[in-house]
């Protein structure tokens, strides 16, 4: 039976995730413009769709980036675009 080799140094890795994270995004993720919203479903729904309305995603990149459903059924959710079309 073969050896199991271990597995390699994650030493480069995390140094990589922690500079990362000290210098923040940058290049086209930093030019997004993002703005979360805490909604009852319909309401989240709606303010999606007047995002998508406005800023078509075709031109924008407009996208939900994150969701998640809360108690007493809102939606936690995090909208995403461009700020122009060029």
């Amino acid at each position: 039976m073969a050896k199991r080799q271990p597995p390699p140094p994650m030493d480069g890795l995390r140094r990589q995730i922690a500079k990362g994270r000290r210098e923040g995004p940058r290049g086209s993720a930093s030019s997004f413009i993002r703005e979360t919203f805490v909604l009852p479903r319909l309401a989240a729904r709606a303010k999606a769709r007047e995002w998508l309305d406005t800023w078509p995603k075709a031109a924008y990149w407009t996208e939900i980036e994150t969701w998640r459903q809360l108690p007493d059924d809102r939606i936690e959710f995090t909208m995403r675009r461009l700020p122009t079309a060029d």
